[in-house]
This record gives C-alpha cells, sequence and structure tokens, in this order.
C-alpha cells in the first residue's frame, strides 16, 4: 500500500487539477470524476488517455470527445475528470472498472464535512426569511440545550405558526432556536445519552465554527436550515423507546405544527402499518404535509433487514463522505502501514513492546492469546497489544495496554477508543505479523490520525440495513443514501466517551440514525423553497436528483442506496415530481390483505375497499420502480406513473434509459410536454418478459426524464 505522504501527494494533485478547471461549461453539463481504481498490472502497451478517451467516446456517443475531457488521471491511480450529463452519469456509473463517479467539488480537510460533501455548505443558496419559520421535529433521546449548535443566536422571534410548548420538565429551558421540548420518560427533556442531541444539531443545528474532536476534523458543524428551529420529542429512556411514547410524540409533533419530523428508531422488526406506531404516526404527519425521515437500521449487510420500510417514510441509508481517517502503524524497523481508525492519542513516535500470542499471556492457549480473548491478557503492561481478531479494546486498556492493532476487513472505520487503536486489513496485518514473528525484540508505534481525501466515497456502510423490502416487495427500501458514517455533532458532556472521565461537547458517532437526520435537514432545506409541497413531491425531489452510486463497490446495488445518495441543490429543483395522495395510499393497502378495519386504524375514519378502488403496490405513483418475479417468470412487467411539472411553462421531456442491457424496457410515451407549471401527464414502463427469463438475484436500470436542464431519474429494479 502506498505511503501516507504519497497519498497527501496524489490527493494535492488531484485537488489542484480541480481548482483549475474551465469555468465555462454547457448549462446541461457538469464535471464529473470518475475514478477507476489502481492502473493495470504488466500492461505497458496501456494508455490511460487512450482509455479514457474510448469510455467518453462509448459514454456521449460522439468520435471526438476533446471537448468533454477535462482531465486524464494515469501516472499513479486510474480515473479521469469529465463534462457530463446527468444521463451520462447514470451510464458511466454503471459501467464495468468505474470504481466510482461523484460531483466536482472543491476539498477542504475542514469539518464533520457531510453537508459539504453534500453541495450544501455556507455559500449555498438560502432563504432566510422562510428558513426561519421552518420546524423540525426530532423524536428521539432528548438534547442537550446549552449546546452551542442550539444557539439562538442571530435567530428572530418564534413562528406564528407555532403551536407547541416548552415542556422539558427539570433543568430545561427552551430558546429561539429550541422552541418546543417534550418528554415523556424520565422527569426531563434533557439529553444524558446524546443520540438526540447530535440528530438535531445534524438535522437542524446552528453554525458553530472551529468545532473538532480533540483539535481532528476541525471545522464548522452546522445542519441543514440552520435558522431552522427544533422541537425536541423525547421518547427513548436507557430501556428503550416504547410505542405509548412514540405515538403521543407523533401526535403532539404533528398538532405543534412541525414541518419535517426525523425519526432515528427502528428495531422492533417490521410490523404491519396498521400496528406500528411509527407507521401510523408517519402516515398522519403525510396527509398534513409533513414530511418523515427514518432511519432504515443497523442490521446490513444482511438483506431484507431493512427498517421503516412504510412506503410514505423517507427511508435512509447511511454511507461514507469523502473524508477518510488514517492511521499509520510504523513496526521497528520504521516501516510504515497505513490503517483505519480515528485516533487522537499521540504516542510521540516512541516504539514500545509489541505484546502478541505468547508474549501477551500466560494463562491461555497461544492461538486464545493471538485472538486476544477475554481474560487471556496479562502481560500486556506497557505494551501495544496485537489481536489476529476484533476484541474489547476497554479490557486492553484495563489490562495495562498502551494501545491496540486490530486485524479486521470490510470493517468502517472505528470510532475514538479509550486507547490508540488502528484496524489493518489482510494485507497490511500480515506484513505486520511478519514483522513480530520475526523479529527477536518486535516493537511499534501507533501514529495519530490524518485526514485524507476517499475517492471511493460515497459508499454505503457495512452496518446499514439492505432492502429488498419484506413488507412492500414491490416498493424499493432504503430510498435515500446519507453521510452516516463518523459523523462529529453536537454531544451531551454528560455522556461517557471511550475515554473515562474525558467530556465532549462534539464528538463521531455512526449509524443510519446519523444519515437519518442529514435528510431530515435536506427535506426542511427543500421547504424553505417550496413550503406548500406535498410530503411526497419532497420525497420525490430527494430520490429523483439523487446522484447515482456504484453498484460494483455496492453488491446488493439499489438493495444498498436505494435511489442513490441525496443531493440537496438538485432536490430544490427537481423538474418533476411524482406526487401521491392519502386515498392513493389506502387503495394500495387495499390490494393486499389489510382488513378495512386495519385501513381504517391507519386512516383515522371509516374506510370501504371496493374492487373499483384497489391500486396494486406496483402502480403506486413512487419514484422508483421495482417488481419481485419468479426465476421461471415470462409475463411482461407494467408500471403506470404520472408526474407533475414544477419546473417552467412550456417544458418538454424526453425518456431515456441506462442501465444493464439486460432488461428491455419500452416507455409508452416516450415524450411528455407541459404547457404549464403544476399540469400533469401519465405514461407507462414496461419491462418484456423474455428479458426476465433466469433473472437471478437483482438486476436494475433506470429511467431519466430530461428536458436538457432537469434529469428526472428513477430507478427500475427487477429481482428474485
Amino acid at each position: 500500500m502506498a505511503s501516507l505522504g504519497l497519498i497527501l501527494y496524489l490527493s494535492s494533485i488531484l485537488l489542484m487539477s480541480l481548482c483549475q478547471l474551465p469555468t465555462a461549461i454547457e448549462d446541461d453539463r457538469k464535471v464529473y470524476i470518475a475514478y477507476m481504481g489502481a492502473l493495470p498490472e504488466k500492461a505497458s502497451n496501456y494508455s490511460p488517455l487512450s482509455h479514457h478517451q474510448n469510455i467518453l467516446q462509448e459514454i456521449i456517443e460522439l468520435s471526438s470527445v476533446e471537448d468533454y475531457l477535462v482531465r486524464s488521471y494515469g501516472r499513479s491511480f486510474n480515473g479521469f475528470a469529465a463534462k457530463l450529463t446527468e444521463s451520462e452519469r447514470d451510464k458511466l456509473a454503471g459501467m464495468e472498472g468505474v470504481v466510482s463517479v461523484f460531483p466536482n467539488t472543491v476539498y477542504k480537510l475542514l469539518t464533520t464535512r457531510s453537508y459539504e460533501f453534500m453541495g450544501l455548505g455556507d455559500k449555498s443558496k438560502h432563504v432566510p426569511n422562510i428558513e426561519t419559520d421552518i420546524i423540525v421535529g426530532v423524536i428521539d433521546g432528548g438534547i442537550w440545550p446549552e449546546s452551542k449548535s442550539f444557539s439562538d443566536e442571530g435567530i428572530g422571534q418564534i413562528p406564528k405558526k407555532w403551536k407547541g410548548i416548552c415542556a422539558g420538565g427539570t433543568n430545561f429551558t427552551c430558546n429561539r432556536k429550541v422552541i418546543g421540548a417534550r418528554h415523556y420518560v424520565q422527569d426531563s427533556a434533557r439529553d444524558n445519552a446524546s443520540h438526540g442531541s447530535h440528530t438535531a444539531s445534524t438535522a437542524a443545528g446552528n453554525i458553530v465554527k472551529g468545532v473538532s474532536m480533540k483539535g481532528l476534523a476541525k471545522g464548522t458543524a452546522r445542519g441543514g436550515v440552520p435558522l431552522g428551529r427544533i422541537a425536541i420529542y423525547r421518547v427513548c429512556e436507557p430501556a428503550g423507546c416504547n410505542t405509548v411514547s412514540l405515538l403521543a410524540a407523533f401526535d403532539d409533533a404533528i398538532a405543534d405544527g412541525v414541518d419535517v419530523i426525523t425519526i432515528s428508531i427502528g428495531g422492533a422488526g417490521v410490523p404491519k402499518v396498521d400496528v406500528d406506531p411509527i407507521s401510523i404516526g408517519s402516515f398522519h404527519a403525510m396527509t398534513k404535509g409533513i414530511v418523515t425521515t427514518a432511519a432504515s437500521g443497523n442490521d446490513g449487510p444482511k438483506l431484507g433487514t431493512a427498517d421503516n420500510v412504510a412506503p410514505w417514510v423517507i427511508s435512509v441509508a447511511a454511507g461514507s463522505t469523502d473524508r477518510k481517517f488514517v492511521t499509520t502503524v510504523v513496526n521497528g524497523d520504521g516501516i510504515p502501514l497505513l490503517g483505519k481508525s480515528i485516533n487522537n492519542f499521540d504516542l510521540e513516535g516512541q516504539k514500545y513492546p509489541l505484546a502478541y500470542g505468547k508474549t501477551a499471556s500466560n494463562n491461555c492457549t497461544e492461538e486464545q492469546a493471538r485472538g486476544c480473548a477475554s481474560g487471556c491478557l496479562n502481560m500486556v503492561q506497557g505494551k501495544i497489544v496485537v489481536c489476529d481478531t476484533w476484541n474489547n479494546v476497554m479490557e486492553s486498556r484495563e489490562a495495562g495496554a498502551v494501545g491496540t492493532i486490530l486485524h479486521i476487513n470490510n470493517v468502517n472505520i472505528p470510532g475514538p477508543d479509550p486507547i490508540p487503536v488502528v484496524v489493518l486489513d489482510d494485507t497490511n496485518y500480515e506484513a505486520f505479523r511478519s514483522y513480530v514473528l520475526t523479529s527477536p525484540n518486535p516493537r511499534g508505534t501507533i501514529l495519530r490520525s490524518e485526514t485524507v481525501k476517499d475517492n471511493d466515497a460515497p459508499i454505503v456502510a457495512s452496518f446499514s440495513s439492505r432492502g429488498p423490502n419484506i413488507l412492500f416487495s414491490d416498493i424499493m427500501k432504503p430510498d435515500i443514501t446519507a453521510p452516516g458514517v463518523n459523523i462529529l455533532a453536537a454531544y451531551s458532556p454528560m455522556t461517557p466517551t471511550a475515554v473515562p472521565g474525558q467530556s465532549m461537547d462534539y464528538y463521531f458517532m455512526s449509524g443510519t440514525s446519523m444519515a437519518c437526520p442529514h435528510v431530515g435537514g435536506v427535506a426542511a432545506y427543500i421547504k424553505t423553497f417550496h413550503p406548500d409541497w406535498s410530503a411526497s413531491a419532497v420525497k420525490s425531489a430527494i430520490m429523483t436528483t439523487a446522484w447515482a452510486m456504484n453498484a460494483s463497490k455496492n453488491a446488493e446495488a439499489e438493495f444498498a442506496y436505494g435511489s442513490g445518495h441525496v443531493n440537496p441543490k438538485g432536490a430544490v429543483d427537481p423538474g418533476l415530481v411524482y406526487d401521491i395522495s392519502k386515498e392513493d395510499y389506502l387503495n394500495m393497502l387495499c390490494s393486499l390483505d389489510y382488513s378495512d378495519k386495519g385501513i381504517s386504524n391507519l386512516a383515522g375514519g371509516a374506510f370501504t375497499c371496493s374492487k373499483k378502488s384497489k391500486l396494486s403496490v406496483r402502480d403506486l405513483n413512487y419514484p422508483s420502480m421495482t417488481a419481485k418475479v419468479s426465476a421461471s417468470s415470462s409475463s411482461d412487467i407494467t408500471f403506470s406513473r404520472t408526474v407533475t411539472n414544477v419546473g417552467k411553462n412550456g417544458s418538454t421531456y424526453k425518456a431515456k434509459m441506462a442501465g444493464d442491457p439486460k432488461l428491455h424496457i419500452k416507455v409508452d410515451p416516450e415524450t411528455l410536454s407541459f404547457k404549464s407549471s403544476g399540469e400533469k401527464k401519465s405514461f407507462t414502463v414496461t419491462v418484456s418478459g423474455k428479458s426476465l427469463t433466469g433473472i437471478s438475484g437483482i438486476v436494475s436500470a433506470s429511467l431519466v426524464w430530461s428536458d436538457g436542464s432537469h434529469n428526472v431519474r428513477s430507478p427500475i429494479v427487477v429481482y428474485t
């Protein structure tokens, strides 16, 4: 593996090249970077420039691509930058050998970076007079109101539309930022576990400069709507979050007048929507135009584990950002090896004895000691422990170790630990282990973490729950991916950290719990531009403008990332939206095994299904199109959809297809013309039955409606 210095050098070269891009770019094209991994080995006649030109010729379908190729990378890694339309970007992302495709942005090693990575920074367009009226309801474990993220500096009077109260309980005071607080457990809405503070600040925290975790990841912390208001609903305590409290919180939040609800709660299985408090509460929120974003769960990468799968909820997966923490291990011979961790400890380059196997334990077998089994580490005082597998770092610390080196693959970067910790992959661990076994006096040190650009981002986290949707097989879940790995946000100083006795005002956390409020913040941001949009219109805008992600880096494809990675700026101006009414949802439930009584419970009033009103799940006006089929299926699959023009008058959209060529897809009609804003047009998408024969697993494509400036993309997923 390359040294850290080389990676930083290459990152600086890439950054310099991006900063020198031409400023005049065609209106319907943007600069994207295609990263293609390492250069081919043993290919002396390989020309990266020629290869990149050939790819572009195939993508753009022109013989000359000189005007579109911005930069070719081919000295130390493989890739190129080019001016592409979004449909061309989608086609490129699906090509073999392309690791990732991401937009051109100026990278800064400064912050939590999640909103900047999404393209929503301090210089983005805002509507302050409307943003200050947006209210985000956070149903979680409370809030630490004294955090700088919840300061009301620069925020005006409480909106007149607010109908809630500040009933935070013991030792709790609201302000013009945190305008409402309720608690359904304990004696206060005050957060002592940090989960609620973290999610609330991510969704709508004020701008706080100079935030870091002991100097690491220093920058600006902020939410999606820094001038927006927060209403906190504490439903969780150490024992969990009960149904009674959840329903009460939804009931209050809707009546209080919130615009968006973010709820990072799940893990109770996937009950039918008529008995699930989150499904019920979010359904009623939807009928009032309130958007609900919910975490999809942390049970990945196993398939069929996604939580919060009701079609009226925005279910969020967790992805990485383009900021990567790299921690270097140096052995006694001075050889550095790169690993992963967030390590803010500084051993000042001092090399310590390495404890491994027999030198780590005299009360266990050598195999147990090499795995750092519990109770075995009795000879590690003042040493760095080397472990063949993941182990309890706290146990190493209590045994007197000064650091731990772990061997594990496919792990999301581990968070802060009580002692210096680093995780090495197969290659680097084996190299380090070889040194330990062959050296008569093995020694080493762990350096402080550094931050570098991650060209593979965004990648869905391994812990993020996957589809398919086990409740509604013909509706894709999760819906969208957002940053959820090592997010630095507000923390309660009362919450224990990895270092005993040490408190933090801002700290790293990972999970779909962290991804969910990012989308809540984006939904609130959209609402500042379109206050009257329905919840389904906001959801459609988020899904159809998402950045395409690459199935070659996410083996579960759409089951992992949904429609792609959230793109806030694009979602503000989607061009077309797929709107869904309350009645559409109810009629869809009629086509399933839901009783009139069950649907009535959900609707909040008497409802009777009729044969005429039944709507198949496949024909719900969802922004994505999904069909579960049998391996022997040969029947055509048809999706019926209606789009609403939310762009300019006189717009004409043409259908474009991209993705797996195995699927033969027909769109009828292929052109949609709109005379005015608000006009609706219907179309059908048919997947030929012949192309379904022999399908195994998941096959996907995408439909893009393009008018030259907007590209409205819907994934088409067929699976067995």
